[in-house]
């Protein structure tokens, strides 16, 4: 096989990289051998080193060559530029030796055989030697050829890919990798091409591309061929499937997020116009371009192929997948499949977190797609191009430690994005150009931000955060911040579970690397706000309001979706998804909403909805609201989602606390209204916990503890109540302490009784993180669990251990 010029696909594997380069190697292991496993893989051949080698030999261009590339500085962008063309076209100006350029076209011949054509349009990509090994990516080194459908096309487009062996960005990229310039060799793989242009094609990871969270396939999806969604000139359709319930039977959805898919990419009409770019119908824009069950069905094969990966090298081996829908046959098929390399080079498990000081004094000035979890400064750099055509900027004026801004990337910018401090773009999702650049390198980008480059100003001084979770924010000047690590080695293990409170599904799967016992307390709250942004009820009854403008908004809110009720169970359940994926298999418990009147009267449409109270904290909230005629309609939605996330999901870890219960008779009317939708209690396995916060709760704990699970106490409401002071009020703070003996007399009342009953008892509240003497008093009372702040985790952690070594 070794001297073979060409071979079909399914010829070669992944011991053939020295032959066939990474990408092609690839594709003939899945051909052979995940096709069986009902994984569609178009067919092709593939046109080897030897190939390359002979090329190269025939015309002579191996000393020139060298001697370009030894005289070049990379790090100097003119000279870099300027010597990279001049090896291209060394290369694209030579020819084939005949036998070789007969054997292509022979080969191409038989391919459209296969398919029925007379002669079948084929993509052409380059595949090097280098290319998708575990510990450099390589991705978008080399080029690739779209909507090649004729022989003299064929052979131009195969000299084109070993002439972009040497382009500027993969020359600079072999330097900043210490990879052998003359080591790497190019093969190209010559595949049938998948119609997407007139459906849709996408990428797919099996790993969180930010957090690394290993459990979840992320899909991206958008229009038209799949080039627009790699340049990042698109923000795609985002979706998230569950490893663990997928491979139980439980395949579903747990997060999806609709993207900005205004343009799309097609054949052109001729070699000139191979491609091009149109405009998409505004009512596909507003539709996901995938059905779920498509989603499903890709994340099925990305699973598989990870899976026989991993078997393969003997480790958990994350795969980056290409997918396309051919507009055809209607059929899904693999184009790509490549180790993830990023996250999985990643050994050291510490957390990192940067904290901007003062950050509640300053307001963002743009806000996109965050990658990363880092925080930069710098100078504002806004480039459209490399070479400053279009009057801007160039590579010159570019200085180490600059933030760039552009529209969006291209591997071309890459040995200029190597200076920068962080890259902020236009366009772009999580798996665009920018992004999966940025991640290699360890720099903070924020992409999609729709208008970064014309609010921002050349040389502005900026903060780049993408330390708060999904949403990357810009700040105005070069502000403070630290950084707190968390080693791993330094978590004392503990006898007492240590629960985490979670209130930002965006936040869960950093969190959830923490050695954690589960979430005690997930707020829905947060989700409402940041997810359904509107009051429930305004969403169920906007229509017979009169309001013109609310109904507008709610319509936008809305779209996509069937109704409002969908809109709300469906938005709701992928947030608490989310974080019960991320703890799972440990118990996540999920608190029904606790607004209090004048937040839910600042919602969008609440000012219909909420009574004016002098003191919220004590009126119309948590269960008094569940049974009402006038929000019970809101609750019912509450329960449906978490019905579906545990039942459809399939996260049957997560389950549910009951907040601000005042009396047993509100418990057994929610108990009913929850059976109502969808979730009674023992059902599935389904947990009932009561917050105790109130003090009623622990004088009538014997009684409540008939209707419920576990208790878990809210020791900032208990605390309140006991010392009969507003928390809110600055004129009483200073006798607010969790600490009181009256508020810890209560505690210990409640963990006696509790055990007396055998129902379980933990605490949620402030308390434990912060003041570590508390949490070692609740340790010595016997409490079953200590629910913190992802923050506090590790000072807890060691006051707890201390409290349990006497």
């Amino acid at each position: 096989m070794q001297q073979k010029t060409t071979l079909w696909l399914n010829e070669v594997n992944l011991s053939n990289i020295d032959l066939v380069g990474g990408k092609n190697a690839s594709l003939g292991e899945m051909i052979q051998h995940l096709i069986p496993r009902g994984v569609n893989v178009p067919m092709g051949f593939v046109i080897t080193v030897n190939a390359y080698n002979q090329f190269i030999e025939f015309n002579n261009l191996e000393d020139e060559i060298k001697k370009l590339i030894i005289a070049c500085d990379v790090n100097d962008m003119e000279q870099l530029a300027r010597t990279g063309l001049a090896v291209r076209q060394l290369i694209t100006n030579a020819t084939f030796p005949k036998e070789l350029g007969d054997e292509i076209i022979q080969k191409y011949q038989e391919l459209s055989a296969k398919y029925g054509n007379q002669l079948t349009d084929v993509a052409v990509r380059s595949s090097a030697t280098a290319e998708d090994l575990p510990d450099a990516s390589f991705a978008g080194q080399q080029e690739t050829y779209l909507n090649v459908r004729n022989e003299r096309d064929l052979l131009s487009c195969v000299r084109k890919c070993f002439a972009s062996l040497f382009t500027d960005r993969a020359i600079s990229y072999r330097a900043h990798f210490n990879f052998d310039h003359f080591q790497v060799k190019l093969s190209v793989g010559v595949q049938k091409m998948v119609r997407s242009d007139l459906a849709t094609s996408g990428v797919a990871f099996s790993i969180d591309t930010e957090s690394g969270f290993k459990d979840v396939i992320l899909i991206n999806g958008s229009y038209g061929l799949g080039e627009l969604l790699v340049q990042g000139s698109v923000s795609p359709d985002e979706f998230l499937v569950f490893k663990p319930t997928l491979e139980k039977g439980f395949p579903a959805i747990i997060e999806k997020k609709m993207g900005n898919k205004d343009i799309k990419m097609i054949y052109g009409n001729n070699l000139e116009e191979r491609v091009k770019t149109i405009h998409v119908e505004k009512a596909m824009q507003k539709t996901f371009c995938i059905t779920d069950e498509q989603a499903l069905q890709i994340a099925k094969w990305v699973y598989e192929i990870e899976k026989y990966y991993s078997n393969l090298k003997g480790y958990w081996c994350p795969m980056d997948v290409e997918w396309a829908v051919d507009g055809f046959t209607k059929d899904l098929f693999i184009v790509q499949a490549r180790p993830e390399t990023v996250h999985s080079r990643v050994r050291n498990k510490d957390i990192i977190e940067y904290k901007i000081e003062h950050k509640e004094a300053v307001s963002p000035i743009v806000t996109g797609i965050a990658v990363g979890n880092k925080v930069a400064t710098g100078n504002v750099k806004i480039m459209y191009s490399m070479d400053g055509r279009d009057g801007t900027l160039d590579g010159k004026d570019f200085k180490e430690g600059d933030v760039l801004v552009t529209e969006m990337t291209d591997p071309d910018w890459e040995p200029l994005m190597k200076k920068a401090s962080a890259i902020v773009t236009d366009k772009g999702g999580r798996t665009c150009h920018a992004a999966i650049i940025a991640r290699e390198m360890g720099i903070p980008a924020i992409v999609g931000t729709q208008n970064g480059s014309e609010i921002l100003e050349n040389g502005q001084s900026i903060t780049v955060s993408c330390a708060e979770g999904d949403v990357g924010f810009i700040y105005q000047d070069a502000l403070s911040f630290t950084t707190e690590i968390t080693r791993m080695e330094d978590i004392p293990v503990t006898k007492t579970p240590i629960m985490l409170n979670v209130g930002s599904p965006e936040m869960a799967f950093k969190f959830a690397n923490l050695p954690h016992a589960g979430v005690g307390l997930a707020r829905e709250e947060f989700i409402i706000n940041n997810y359904i942004q509107a009051h429930p009820m305004a969403l169920l009854k906007h229509r017979t309001l009169g309001d013109e403008k609310l109904s507008s908004e709610i319509e936008k809110l809305i779209q996509g979706y069937a109704n409002e009720e969908s809109f709300f169970i469906e938005k709701l359940s992928y947030g608490i998804a989310k974080i019960g994926a991320a703890f799972y298999p440990n118990k996540v418990i999920v608190r029904f909403s606790d607004f209090k009147t004048n937040e839910y009267y600042n919602m969008l449409g609440g000012k219909y909805f909420e009574p004016h109270e002098e003191n919220p904290m004590i009126g119309w909230r948590g269960a008094s609201r569940y049974y009402s005629d006038n929000y019970k309609e809101a609750f019912l939605m509450e329960c449906k989602a978490i019905a579906k996330v545990r039942n459809t999901i399939g996260l049957n870890n997560v389950t549910v606390m009951i907040p601000f219960c005042r009396t047993v008779l509100e418990l057994q009317k929610v108990l009913a209204i929850m059976e109502e939708g969808g979730l009674k209690r023992g059902d599935n396995g389904l947990e009932v916990f009561l917050m105790a916060e109130i003090p009623s709760n622990v004088i009538l704990a014997e009684e409540f503890a008939d209707y419920i699970d576990g208790f878990s106490i809210g020791s900032n409401d208990l605390t309140q109540l006991t010392l009969g002071l507003d928390r809110d009020s600055a004129l009483v703070a200073h006798i607010y302490d969790e600490r009181n003996e009256a508020v810890k007399s209560m505690i210990s009342r409640l963990i006696k009784t509790a055990k007396e009953k055998g129902v379980k008892v933990g605490i949620c509240g402030q308390g434990p993180s912060d003041f570590p003497n508390f949490a070692q008093f609740l340790v010595k009372e016997g409490i079953d669990s200590i629910s913190v702040t992802p923050d506090s985790f590790l000072r807890t952690a060691i006051a707890i251990n201390q409290a349990e070594k006497y």
